[in-house]
């Protein structure tokens, strides 16, 4: 499906975090399982992606991580130390064991191996041995296809309890980080340890996965590192409820025509029809998370789709999926009066009218006149809509 001679692009946490929060989307699932490069074919398709980190990011990230890790990771061990475990034994003449192996199944297999041999020995010695793992593998099934992962870190405390790192290059000033950022590597974070937690239910005991993981931080505008627990039950249990929703991919794959191939040196022409031969599942989200965002979107708002106006609105909105029906059920010619949705689209569109009268005959303005607002200058059908939206509460239907 990639194409021949097109190298693929494996998955990753940040990957997985925004698949499981679209699972609905069999176009993501299909792209990301066969290993498509999105990048490149939003870019064929003509809406290129301004999605990801520019290479200055990149840069300043990775001489952060690197600070962070110097001298044989004593700072981070420290950080571990000081916010999740400060009653174990200080972070001492750690052990940082040699990772390396050829191909990510070597990787893997030897990260697994040397967690168990960690776990072991620090409860073999009594005494307490910290290990930290620098960018350890870790494989994770993702709808009956493998994604292979990589956390910065992941750090064995002395109990044989593991927890996983996450060094961010965004600052936390005066102690705190922007919320949006800290809940997207909480996202990715819950990945990792859900990979973990596999990991872990092979072992006899099973090692303990703490639910708290850390993130490092440069601190206020310095470059010297800070650090927060940070709870991802929560988005451990989203991110594993979302996953087994997952459709596998082999299920997508049947229902495509054969010889469906989404490599970007295709024509313009043929590669959209096999683009378009996946169901999407658009939202507003998604331009935060996807480099297919524009394309989809552009077909989304063709298509009149409620689902450009956000989740919310589109749950709310029952069975009327598209801008037209909503706006032909405020007007009245069709939609079942009993819907709870199109009762409130007309009641809204009925207000609205007699605001609008009431304004334009220069009369007192009744309760509802507020109703009008700036929105008043809105002409067409399109300004039912728009009065339904405010009338119901910024478009959340009652």
């Amino acid at each position: 499906m990639r194409g021949p001679d097109v190298q693929a692009k494996a998955l990753d946490a940040r990957a997985l975090a925004a698949l499981a929060a679209n699972p609905g989307c069999d176009r993501r699932a299909i792209l990301d399982g066969a290993g498509v490069d999105k990048a490149a074919l939003a870019g064929a398709l003509g809406a290129p992606s301004g999605f990801g980190q520019s290479q200055f990011a990149l840069t300043r990230g990775n001489a952060f991580e690197a600070k962070v890790k110097a001298d044989g990771g004593a700072e981070l061990l420290r950080l571990v130390h000081e916010h999740l475990d400060p009653k174990a034994v200080p972070p001492a003449d750690a052990h940082l064991p040699d990772l390396g192996a050829p191909g990510p199944e070597g990787r893997t297999a030897r990260t697994e191996l040397t967690l168990r041999e960690a776990t072991y020995a620090a409860a073999a010695t009594g005494t307490g041995r910290w290990s930290l793992l620098d960018h350890p593998m870790l494989a994770l099934d993702v709808a009956g296809s493998a994604a292979f992962l990589e956390p910065d870190a992941v750090v064995v405390h002395p109990d044989g309890s593991w927890t996983v790192v996450e060094i961010k290059s965004f600052p936390m000033l005066d102690g705190s980080a922007d919320p949006a950022k800290v809940g997207a590597a909480a996202r990715q974070a819950a990945v990792y340890v859900l990979a973990l937690e596999q990991v872990a239910a092979r072992l006899d005991p099973a090692p303990e996965v703490r639910s708290r993981v850390l993130l490092v931080c440069p601190k206020d505008f310095s470059n010297l590192p800070t650090a927060s627990a940070v709870d991802v039950r929560k988005q451990r249990a989203v991110t594993a409820r979302q996953l087994t929703r997952l459709t596998r991919i082999e299920d997508i794959a049947d229902d495509l025509p054969d010889g469906t191939c989404f490599s970007p040196r295709l024509p313009a022409g043929e590669l959209t029809a096999a683009v378009e031969s996946v169901p999407a599942s658009y939202a507003p989200e998604c331009l935060a998370a996807c480099e297919l965002a524009f394309h989809c979107r552009d077909r989304s708002r063709a298509g009149g789709a409620v689902t450009s106006l956000g989740r919310t609105v589109r749950a709310e909105l029952g069975g009327l999926t598209t801008v037209e029906d909503v706006l032909a059920a405020a007007r009245g010619e069709q939609g079942d009066p009993a819907d709870p949705a199109v009762a409130a689209l007309r009641r809204a569109a009925r207000l609205r009218a007699e605001a609008l009268a009431t304004a334009a005959g220069g009369g007192p303005a009744g309760p509802d006149a507020a109703l009008a607002g700036p929105d008043a200058a809105l002409a067409g059908p399109d300004a039912a809509l728009a009065g339904a939206a405010r009338e119901t509460g910024g478009g959340t239907l009652r």
